[in-house]
């Protein structure tokens, strides 16, 4: 570049940074100037975010006119956040406005598929743009800041939020949680379409014990700095607003109460510059937990740790005041929490025009509108994980004139939405039978008989099953729709057994027993144990809980149009006392297989297969693929070096379809132990058929470190093994030497 360029660029570039700096100076100022003005007790109600769900009561409301109302959660709707800011804005003393919240997980009105759902297309434009759907509906409804993305690696399915999270993978997890965060708060062309968003729970929550929730689990902190951690600190790069502490502990204390989490890891070492708040009632639960002695000193301990926002247990508002007068906190901690709020309320436009963000004929046009449909509609389709496809029985053939659909969920609604169905409404779903007929009613007789009952985990409706058989006989092809009820997963949803409710593995196993073609859908929020419906089903597809438009998504998948491409963000078990089980094991002293001749000093079971029944990154799709062998640029590199790796993929069948190829990395020796082997990277590759391209994986540092015995970040030279495959089981391999 010349010196009269270089002049140039510098001549017109310094007026714009002067003017960002001026913006961002104004910005500031106007935060403080209403700092300055607010009392105590006007701090205090700041920091105070309530539920009112409903018609508000005369106390939320006089509450909002005294000032110690400064955030809402529940309450939705234009025109009745309208109403509600307006006594904020026009009858309290500060006249700042009120943050609406929500639990916009996936979706608002338009509900896409469950989280864990979403992460199974490993489409990362699509997640982002299903958030952006989710954002562009909830602020047309008049809500600023969602409780979402879950990040929380998980890898035990009893566990009934997995249905929140990305899987058991750190590094997908990572990807999805900045794709989330992304999607809800850069949704659109203007600012008044986005939502802040609050990634959850830091950190830890799902290493949940037993996979019962809320319960105390003490992970180590290596475990925390390599599998937690990661998709927190992605969040985070992606400029995050705002973060939610889990309810669980770490080293003996809640996370509401741990300075080393929320203060040094958080703020110190990662970064973190937005609001944080408490969970539901963290703050007296500490009292519950036995480390607080009083809600006072439970207060105080969650001031200490930094925590901005107190969420529904009023403590903050009640005895602030009372603590910054004792002396037992400093109105530099308050004025510091209270800058936070200011923050998130200017980001989401409120400081300038409060009255002017509800508008209910944007909401009435922006809710279920067809492009919402069709971007929900296509993470559904990309979230389909085909898992068994005997004699590639599906698509579903012409010479197919008579389908029976049997299954409990062949017609439900609700729980297609799963557990944070937020505004969505079942009448607005299309199940699983009405897409079935509308995409073969026209050219296929189709009948239907329920099978059975789901009465929470009893067994019943067993005198479903024989007119379930009797139709199955009379078909020429069995769609068998199974699932779990919409509240059996989700928070607080918990399962000690991971084998289907009720009857259906009974239904299933008699319908078997007809030898007609049966093509299993599973719409679940979690992975259950399908070992006994993989064996008495020709096909199985994971549907997930699909959301909205799930019903007409899975249709497309089952007729060709849309051929299956998603693959499992997590292991599904062969049997349940192999959980938890996931791909990146550390290494051991003893083999994970343990040979032909059935070693028993091995780190394998005595009664059951030590593989799972799918791997972590399976699925099938209707063509095949072909991997060529890896070939490296070099087999050397060095740390500030890299390498590129590259394989040739085919698609040898007869339609096109997308192959998500996936790399993985085991680093040989090191320090400490080390996994046998962790995702690294991926690419979608979509071919026609007979097409051949080759992807290439560049290999860097960054790569090949981990945390080391310091807990800081590190890498060693050493040989690695680097494999790549359709899946984490699956897999070509080479190895190469870092200097």
């Amino acid at each position: 570049m010349n010196c009269t360029l270089l002049f140039l660029l510098v001549f017109i570039l310094l007026p714009f940074s002067s003017v960002i700096a001026q913006n961002n100076s104004a910005k500031a100022q106007q935060i403080e100037s209403i700092l300055s003005k607010l009392s105590i007790e006007e701090k205090a109600g700041q920091l105070n975010l309530i539920p009112i769900e409903g018609e508000p009561s005369e106390k939320h409301l006089q509450m909002i006119r005294d000032g110690k109302i400064g955030s809402v959660i529940k309450s939705n709707g234009a025109a009745q956040n309208l109403r509600l800011q307006k006594i904020a804005v026009e009858e309290s003393k500060s006249g700042i406005p009120i943050l609406f919240q929500e639990d916009v997980i996936h979706g608002y009105k338009t509900i896409a598929p469950i989280p864990l759902a979403e992460a199974a297309s490993w489409d990362l434009e699509a997640i982002r743009k299903s958030a952006a759907v989710a954002a562009r509906e909830a602020r047309a409804a008049g809500i600023q800041l969602t409780y979402a993305p879950m990040v929380d690696v998980c890898r035990d399915p009893r566990w009934g939020r997995i249905i929140e999270a990305a899987g058991e993978d750190p590094y997908l997890g990572s990807l999805v949680a900045a794709a989330r965060v992304h999607g809800f708060q850069n949704s659109g062309e203007n600012e008044n379409q986005n939502i802040l968003a609050c990634v959850k729970h830091f950190a830890g929550y799902g290493a949940s014990l037993a996979g019962r929730d809320y319960n105390i689990q003490d992970v180590s902190e290596r475990e925390l700095r390599e599998v937690y951690l990661p998709p927190f600190q992605a969040a985070i790069d992606a400029d995050v607003a705002s973060l939610m502490c889990a309810y669980t502990a770490y080293d003996g204390l809640p996370l509401t109460a741990s300075k080393f989490l929320m203060q040094d890891v958080l703020r110190g070492e990662m970064g973190f510059k937005g609001l944080t708040m408490t969970d539901w009632q963290t703050i007296p639960n500490m009292v519950k937990i036995g480390v607080a002695e009083n809600d006072t000193i439970a207060t105080v301990m969650s001031m200490d740790a930094g925590i901005d926002m107190d969420m529904s247990s009023e403590k903050y508002v009640q005895l602030i005041p009372y603590l910054v007068k004792t002396g037992k906190i400093t109105e530099k901690q308050v004025d510091d929490a209270v800058r936070q709020v200011l923050i998130l309320k200017q980001k989401a436009g409120l400081l300038d025009d409060a009255l002017a963000l509800f508008d209910e004929k944007r909401q009435d046009k922006e809710l279920l509108s067809e492009k919402n449909f069709a971007e929900t509609k296509d993470i559904a389709l990309k979230s389909m994980v085909l898992l068994k496809n005997k004699e590639q029985i599906l698509p579903i053939k012409k010479i197919v004139k008579n389908i029976a659909i049997v299954g409990p969920f062949a017609k439900v609604k609700r729980d297609l939405l799963g557990w944070w169905a937020c505004k969505g409404n079942p009448e607005d779903v299309i199940s699983i039978y009405e897409g079935l007929e509308k995409e073969f009613g026209g050219d296929v007789n189709l009948t239907y008989a329920k099978g059975c009952e789901i009465d929470s985990f009893k067994m019943a409706g067993a005198h479903l099953i024989p007119e379930a058989v009797k139709v199955a006989q009379e078909a020429d092809l069995v769609i068998v729709v199974l699932g779990e009820e919409y509240w059996m997963s989700g928070e607080g949803g918990g399962t000690a057994s991971l084998h289907l409710p009720g009857l259906q593995e009974q239904l299933l196993a008699e319908l078997a027993k007809t030898s007609k073609p049966i093509v299993s859908l599973i719409a679940t929020g979690r992975p259950y144990v399908l070992t006994q419906v993989a064996e008495n089903s020709d096909a199985v597809l994971q549907a997930w809980m699909p959301g909205t438009v799930g019903g007409e998504a899975v249709a497309e998948v089952l007729s060709g149009k849309f051929n299956p491409c998603g693959k499992l963000p997590v292991t599904f078990p062969y049997h349940e006392g192999q959980v938890p089980i996931f791909h990146s094991y550390k290494k051991t002293s003893h083999s994970f297989n343990a040979g032909p001749n059935d070693d028993r000093y091995s780190t394998t079971y005595r009664d059951v297969q030590n593989a799972p029944l799918y791997p972590f990154g399976y699925g099938l799709s209707y063509t095949s693929f072909d991997y060529s062998a890896i070939e490296l640029s070099s087999s050397e590199m060095t740390q500030e070096g890299s390498l590129n790796a590259s394989i040739k993929i085919t698609n040898t069948g007869k339609v096109a379809g997308r192959e998500i190829v996936q790399l993985y990395l085991r680093d040989q020796f090191a320090s400490v132990i080390r996994p046998m082997k962790e995702l690294k990277d991926f690419a979608l590759l979509d071919l026609e058929a007979g097409e051949s391209k080759t992807v290439i994986f560049e290999i860097t540092s960054d790569k090949l470190s981990f945390i080391g015995r310091d807990y800081k970040t590190t890498v060693e030279a050493g040989e690695f093994t680097l494999f790549i495959g359709p899946n984490s089981s699956d897999l070509k391999e080479t190895s190469f030497h870092l200097k």
